[in-house]
Parts: structure tokens; C-alpha cells; sequence
């Protein structure tokens, strides 16, 4: 197992100017999912973060919040719920349009993928303006379970996202002001 440095994390991190578009820095976690003891280190610091919540389901949103989400749930002993742009699930769904800085985007979940009264846990890689971790977190009120936290990997805490999970536990292994 490997151990979360916050350092390292942030030396892994690669920062992509201009993209998607310009006047944009993309933060690239690949580099740190190629280095087995910081990624590690990273899933076992979110999963032991939640461990004492009573999770049964972790929600991963697509698509880098697959990456986290699926080891974080393995560890927790919990099931994995992916969570998904418009159109890309195959069967009955749940959907959730909200707000971007320019137009709307849309998320979906199975009907089925969680229960009523389940401690549902979402993971994401980046949290910045919030919108994608709020709307996840309205499906699972849809759904009847309970939203018990939201664990990423990095934050971009000069977006103010973290505002819109208020009432939630909101770990964020490394945040950029």
C-alpha cells in the first residue's frame, strides 16, 4: 500500500496550459495515477477518510472519477455506481441538468443503482466550480439514499465549488487557492 504524501501529489499533478481552451490550465492527474505508491496513497487516504461512515455505495463520476471511485469502493468493502454523461447508460435512468459557465450538462444513473436509505459515498477526481459533485449528489437524494461525503483527489478552491456541498463531508486530499 502506499502512502498519501501531499507533496508528491502536487509534484505529480501536471498542469496543462490552454486546455480545453485558452486562458484554461488543465490539472493532469495521469502522472500520478503512473506512480503505484502515490495513487495508492491517495485512494487509501479517501477510503480511510470515510471508512467510520457506514458507506454501501461509492458513485464515481465519469469518467477520471471511475479511476478513484473504483478502488475507494473496493477498499471500503462498498459498491461502485458509475455516474454518467447523457446517453451513455444502457437501461432506465435518472437525470440531473444543472447550470455550466456556458450552457448545461447533463448526468445520469441507473434507477436501480441505489436503494433507499443507502450511505452512499461520491468520488471525483477534481472538484472546481462544484456543479458536477452537486448534481451527483441530487441524484442520490432522487434515488432515497443518503449522500454521506464527497472524497477527490485535488481542488481548485478558487472556483468557490466546495460551496455547493455545503452540508456534506468534503475531503480534498490537495487544494490549489
Amino acid at each position: 500500500m502506499g502512502s498519501y504524501d501531499p507533496a508528491r501529489v502536487k509534484e505529480l499533478v501536471r498542469d496543462v496550459p490552454g486546455f480545453p481552451r485558452p486562458g484554461v490550465t488543465f490539472k493532469d492527474i495521469t502522472p500520478l495515477l503512473a506512480e503505484a505508491e502515490a495513487f495508492s496513497g491517495c485512494v487509501e487516504a479517501i477510503a480511510d477518510h470515510f471508512a467510520s461512515r457506514g458507506v454501501s455505495t461509492v458513485l464515481g463520476v465519469e469518467a477520471r472519477g471511475f479511476i478513484i471511485a473504483a478502488p475507494v469502493a473496493y477498499r471500503l468493502g462498498a459498491a461502485f455506481v458509475p455516474v454518467r454523461k447523457k446517453g451513455k447508460l444502457p437501461w432506465h435512468v435518472h437525470s440531473y441538468t444543472y447550470a455550466l459557465e456556458y450552457g448545461t450538462d447533463t448526468l445520469e444513473v441507473h434507477t436501480d443503482a441505489l436503494r433507499p436509505n443507502e450511505r452512499a459515498l461520491i468520488v471525483d477526481d477534481v472538484l472546481a466550480t462544484g456543479g458536477t459533485a452537486s448534481a451527483t449528489w441530487r441524484l442520490v437524494e432522487r434515488l432515497g439514499a443518503e449522500a454521506v461525503g464527497f472524497g477527490c483527489v485535488l481542488e481548485l478552491g478558487f472556483l468557490g465549488g466546495r460551496s455547493k456541498l455545503a452540508g456534506l463531508d468534503v475531503l480534498a486530499l490537495v487544494s490549489y487557492e
